[in-house]
């Protein structure tokens, strides 16, 4: 029997497709298209088409096709013109000979470091809040986000000297992304990307130099960037290892900052659960204690629930790959050409896989139940296969101490009791959240509790 290409959802126009309403509700499109049709179905951005796959057994085949029959440089081709070649936007030969570097900066030791500036830089937010008032969530997570990875990534004298021009900058950058529209056409926001871009250059170049010509005096991520060579002994060029910190500064904070938002806004909006993590808090991690790898460990309930958070409200709702042979999946071949997409919010919600999947309940990672482990490609909030995402235990441990310190020294009511989803060209995130706080009656700072005999052991 001959195999047919997937069917078309409903509501496509002339000419255009489904282009206005993918920039428009991109999720109610794509679940209409479950509706409509099932696992398996199409969509149509102007003239080109794009299959949208859901469930394990196709998330599978699109992770593990990639770099085969799939392609994931060129639906991505429009970040070039924001982060150059780099990683997955790279050649092949060049994104082999990058990864590793990558990997090797977030190694368990490189992570232990990390986590210590987290809890830093999120202490110095906490102490600048006051004893209590109101603050509007989002804006002061993705400021803090950004003062984690500009410490962890450039170090803090840099970071420090650069100041928040640099963060402006990025904000002028995060504005342009745009996969439709060609990324050189001269609109405003392509213009201004430009101009962003050109003086974060200017910036780090001299820093660069600086750290070339001054290698021992330093031991932090731009410093193992500025030493790393290609596999022939080559040295990484300037304009390469800018790039990379640009990157990977964005992937760092992007894509936290809405679901470590999330995570505070579904905790309070779970109170039984928000009881379990406060009980947790309190025997592991109470206020003076230097959060160790030991006790980090132990916070198994936030761990929990940041977990649930990327299934629930993940920052990156699709992911595309270019068909560059014939695919099959289930009943349908996808033609060379085409795009093929998976759908977070889709398939981290099938009843198959999890239990009430509408439902906020970290406990279904818990042992015993946990129903993420009964697929490989169940839960695919950072990617999946080759490509999945470097800094994903980078992100979770932020998202965690960011939790865990917070709700340690401060009582929270929302105030926006409900908030929606900003589904921006980029990544997603709460649309803005005010939230009450009011700091605790604590032990003084820097006087350590113990761990419970039982909880050493």
């Amino acid at each position: 029997m001959n195999q047919q290409t997937p069917p078309l959802v409903s509501g496509a126009l002339p000419g255009l497709g489904h282009a206005l309403e993918f920039q428009r509700d991109r999720s109610g499109l794509v679940r209409r298209g479950f509706e409509e049709h099932g696992a398996v179905f199409a969509i149509k951005l102007a003239s080109q088409n794009v299959a949208v796959v859901i469930g394990p057994e196709h998330q599978k085949t699109f992770f593990m096709e990639t770099d085969k029959a799939l392609n994931i440089q060129e639906p991505y081709r429009f970040l070039l013109s924001m982060f150059g070649e780099v990683l997955f936007l790279a050649p092949p030969e060049e994104y082999k000979a990058q990864r590793p570097l990558v990997q090797e900066l977030f190694k368990r030791e490189k992570m232990l470091h990390y986590v210590d500036v987290m809890q830093v830089e999120v202490q110095k937010w906490l102490d600048q809040l006051g004893d209590e008032g109101e603050m509007e969530l989002v804006g002061e997570i993705v400021w803090l986000v950004q003062e984690v990875a500009g410490n962890c990534f450039l170090g803090p004298e840099i970071h420090q000297r650069i100041g928040r021009e640099f963060w402006d900058l990025y904000a002028d950058l995060s504005k342009s992304l745009d996969p439709l529209l060609p990324p050189n056409l001269p609109l405003p926001k392509f213009i201004r990307r430009d101009r962003a871009r050109a003086r974060m250059l200017e910036i780090l170049r001299p820093i660069i130099a600086e750290r070339r010509q001054q290698p021992a005096l330093y031991d932090d991520f731009l410093q193992d960037l500025v030493n790393r060579r290609h596999p022939d002994g080559r040295e990484f060029d300037e304009e390469l290892i800018v790039n990379l910190l640009l990157g990977l500064m964005f992937a760092g904070h992007e894509t936290t900052a809405g679901q470590a938002a999330w995570s505070i806004i579904l905790l309070l909006q779970n109170p039984e659960y928000l009881a379990l993590v406060q009980e947790e808090i309190e025997r592991v991690a109470p206020y003076g204690t230097h959060i160790d790898p030991r006790r980090f460990a132990q916070l198994e309930h936030i761990s929990w629930a940041v977990r649930e958070v990327e299934r629930l409200r993940p920052s990156a709702e699709m992911l595309m790959r270019t068909v560059h042979e014939d695919v099959t999946f289930g009943d349908y071949v996808v033609p060379k050409g085409w795009l093929v997409q998976v759908a977070q919010e889709i398939g981290h919600n099938l009843p198959a896989l999890f239990d009430r999947p509408g439902q906020f309940d970290p406990l279904r990672y818990a042992p015993g139940r946990a129903e993420d482990k009964a697929d490989r490609f169940a839960l695919f909030g950072f990617g999946g296969g080759t490509h999945k995402c470097t800094g994903m235990n980078f992100a979770n441990n932020e998202m965690t101490i960011i939790t865990a310190l917070l709700f340690q020294q401060y009582d929270l009511t929302l105030v926006t009791t409900n908030p929606g989803i900003n589904r921006g060209l980029g990544a997603s995130r709460p649309e803005k959240t005010i939230i009450r706080y009011r700091r605790k009656a604590l032990a003084p700072a820097g006087v350590p509790t113990p761990l419970p005999e039982a909880a050493v052991a």
